[in-house]
């Protein structure tokens, strides 16, 4: 009976950060609607224009961002596997989804099913490499792999189903509630709804038993094979999760965005993705999340402001990140959290001297 008391309490105390953030998120637009656009609630269910509704578009981006890097961060920050090519996983889902729901018509049920395949097919394809390259040429050869990739893309040759160097675009809402002009906010719900769900899962992965495997491996594969543990299906285990997760970031891009760029499979796109690891803290998973908004905020409101100077000004930020929060800012505040613990014990035996004192 007493176990059962505790269960709940454990799992409040564990889940208790994203129920508050749900709920957050659930009141975000109704209180911008109600504050900053002067407009009733049901403003937001009637998809009106405002500063809710556009806020509301700019925070689906931030979550699919969130999506993306935190499946890299799995990979990055847990198993230490670095990949380049890790946009190339984003893509498939982008093109993969438009692509079969645009050119073959296909059911988005059928389609997102294919997305799956395709996901884990070059998750496998990724994992032909591990017992032959490693670090840094892994790295290189994933890059290869992708940039092999957005050529093909690119190509006027698939100009009729990917739209070449233009994009692909002209894909029609499958269903209603993925309709991101028409029903927004039930598209943010659903979004922020599977970034949520997604961090939850990937929280059980990093502290199950598979996760503390893959932690050894990234601090030493070798001592991990010598106490029997087979890390290539460990780290193949990996990129399928972190693969399918991007992939769906990307499908979910395909629905928000009317065009889709080949810029979304380059190297500028990989290299953002680990900039969005780096802010947050890698291995830290909810820092990816953290990271994501950072950086999609930050590019956001500098160019907002400061037009062509903002270049300048996010490549500033990021060094004051990296120079002063080395481990990310998720990452820099569990380094420190036990010594502002342990200040605020100190300060609180203190104060009580002094009362008996006195």
């Amino acid at each position: 009976m007493l176990t059962a008391e505790r269960g709940p309490r454990a799992l409040w105390r564990r889940r208790r950060g994203v129920v508050y953030m749900a709920l957050a998120l659930l009141m975000f637009p109704f209180v911008i609607s109600l504050l900053v656009d002067g407009q009733g609630i049901a403003s937001v269910w009637n998809n009106d224009l405002g500063n809710a509704r556009f806020l509301q578009g700019l925070a689906i981006e931030v979550f699919i961002l969130g999506l993306f890097a935190i499946s890299y961060d799995l990979l990055l920050g847990v198993a230490g596997i670095i990949s380049f090519g890790h946009a190339m996983f984003f893509a498939v889902g982008a093109y993969g989804f438009g692509i079969m729901l645009k050119s073959f018509e296909l059911h988005w049920v059928i389609a997102l099913l294919l997305v799956g395949v395709l996901a884990v097919l070059q998750a496998l394809l990724f994992a032909i490499l591990l017992p032959r390259v490693k670090g840094l040429t892994f790295a290189l050869v994933t890059l290869g792999i992708a940039a092999v990739f957005w050529i093909v893309i690119s190509s006027s040759d698939l100009a009729q189903w990917a739209g070449a160097e233009i994009g692909l675009q002209g894909v029609e809402t499958p269903v209603w509630f993925l309709d991101t002009t028409n029903h927004r906010f039930v598209f943010y719900l659903l979004v922020a709804a599977i970034m949520l769900g997604v961090y939850v899962l990937y929280t059980k992965i990093a502290d199950s038993p598979m996760g503390r495997v893959l932690v050894s491996v990234r601090e030493n594969e070798d001592r991990s094979l010598m106490l029997g543990y087979n890390t290539f299906w460990f780290k193949t285990a990996a990129l399928i999760v972190s693969s399918l997760t991007a992939a769906l970031a990307g499908v979910l891009h395909t629905m928000h965005q009317p065009i889709v760029t080949p810029n979304v499979a380059g190297l500028t796109f990989a290299i953002t993705v680990l900039l969005m690891v780096l802010i947050g803290g890698a291995g830290t998973i909810s820092g990816a999340l953290v990271g994501a908004a950072v950086y999609r905020l930050l590019n956001f409101y500098l160019d907002k402001w400061f037009g062509g100077a903002s270049g300048l000004l996010v490549g500033l930020v990021f060094v004051l990140l990296v120079l002063y929060l080395p481990y990310g800012i998720v990452g820099t505040w569990r380094v420190k959290k036990a010594g502002i613990k342990e200040g605020r014990a100190r300060l609180r035996r203190m104060f009580e001297r002094a009362l008996s004192r006195s």
